[in-house]
């Protein structure tokens, strides 16, 4: 199978539809409304992905008029992200950069709203908050969602002992990530974030669970929910692919019996998250 991180992107779409928090999604309405002026309201979103985020807002009618900045790394992501969004009538801005690089170039600019979507557990958080709380207009929020929280599920069990090693492995691995020099993930983002984001002077408004869940009806995935799965488990392949500490034969055999679960509309896939809302102490 050729693999495309846009179309993950794009299947995702549904899955974190289901999956992001009610209750922190109505909060987050309510204070925009209470805060709001006049001016358009002015959002940044890291790792803007191919703009799924914002779609999402426009279609759950989150705010009418927004300045919206987009920032990711991937010039591909940028690509798709303007050829999904051109219809709409807004403000959009571009970026493609790291994001501390983008801050750091940004010195002077805060914005109402600044959104990371499947984001933060890919970095240093201790290392971004200090410098993004510099960019929080004075009564702004922190919209922080599918941070993802150290919970893997594949059903049915293939084999007990095998499953849980490869997902130990798995966890292990965004533990140790390293990028530019600097360990850059951390598989039990979720729960960390309740003392990291206290830490770095920002009060938590509200919180809750985002766990993916993928199942089959019928022998069948919703949209383009197989191949959801299908990626999720190329990122373990390519993760653990001739590790040390794993039999080669044996994951490749469990790799293809996933993949069959799959193909027959077996395989359900839980992965536990947690959506925050917070905004400065101060606010």
């Amino acid at each position: 199978m050729d693999y495309s991180f846009i179309r993950y992107l794009e299947a995702k779409r549904s899955v974190d539809d289901r999956a992001l928090n009610k209750d922190v999604w109505r909060a987050l309405k309510t204070e925009i409304d209470q805060r709001h002026t006049d001016a358009p309201l002015r959002v940044l979103e890291l790792g803007a992905g191919i703009g799924t985020m914002l779609e999402r807002m426009l279609d759950w009618d989150l705010f009418d008029e927004v300045h919206y900045t987009l920032l990711d790394q991937d010039e591909h992501n940028i690509a798709r992200a303007k050829e999904r969004l051109k219809a709409q009538n807004l403000t959009l801005d571009y970026f493609q950069a790291d994001v501390f690089a983008f801050l750091e170039d940004n010195p002077n600019n805060t914005w109402d709203l600044i959104v990371a979507h499947a984001f933060l557990d890919l970095l240093d958080v201790s290392k971004l908050l200090p410098q993004l709380v510099e960019h929080i207009a004075d009564i702004g929020l922190c919209y922080f969602t599918i941070n993802y929280d150290g919970e893997t599920i594949f059903e049915p069990v293939i084999e007990p002992d095998l499953d849980a090693h490869i997902l130990h492995l798995y966890n292990r691995s965004m533990d140790e990530r390293i990028i530019d020099g600097d360990l850059s993930g951390d598989s039990r983002a979720g729960r960390h974030l309740f003392g990291q984001l206290q830490s770095a002077g920002l009060h938590i408004l509200e919180a809750g669970s985002s766990d993916w869940v993928v199942f089959p009806t019928d022998g069948k995935y919703p949209h383009d929910e197989a191949y959801f799965l299908m990626h999720v488990l190329h990122f373990f392949e390519d993760s653990l692919t001739d590790h040390p500490e794993l039999d080669a034969k044996a994951f490749k055999g469990w790799l293809a019996q996933r993949r069959q679960q799959v193909a027959r509309g077996e395989l359900i896939y839980i992965a536990h998250q947690l959506d925050f809302l917070a905004t400065l102490n101060s606010a």
